[in-house]
């Protein structure tokens, strides 16, 4: 089993940047594809990044690419998620999740443990 706990998360003004992290407890992290997403008020949870077991390989979301940067320390059992040039759109709860397939996949429902969330907030 994998427990996961986001930090980083606050309130930013546009074109900001903040870092969030995600630990992960267990010995098994490194075997694990993780992934963040966020759910904004009264919107489904939507896929936002992802990285492979041995961080060689990730995939974003359109609507983050050239602004997130996923990356991971399995050395630390930590993945964290870059966040630069913030915007408002950009505010939600963000989670990280683990996912053991090595499939790539979007959708939330195929990861299997997820963390409690931490809220991020862009003022104009």
């Amino acid at each position: 089993q994998v427990q996961l706990v986001e930090s980083g998360g606050g309130l930013v003004q546009a074109g900001d940047s903040l870092r969030l992290s995600c630990a992960a407890s267990g010995r098994t992290f490194s075997t694990y594809a993780m992934g963040w997403f966020r759910q904004a008020p009264g919107k489904e949870r939507e896929f936002v990044a992802r990285i492979g077991w041995n961080g060689a390989i990730t995939y974003y979301a359109d609507f983050v690419k050239g602004r997130f940067t996923i990356s991971r320390d399995n050395a630390k059992n930590t993945v964290y998620l870059q966040m630069n040039s913030l915007k408002p759109e950009d505010t939600a709860v963000y989670y990280c999740a683990a996912d053991r397939s090595i499939i790539r996949t979007t959708t939330p429902n195929k990861y299997e443990y997820w963390g409690q969330g931490t809220q991020v907030t862009v003022s104009s």
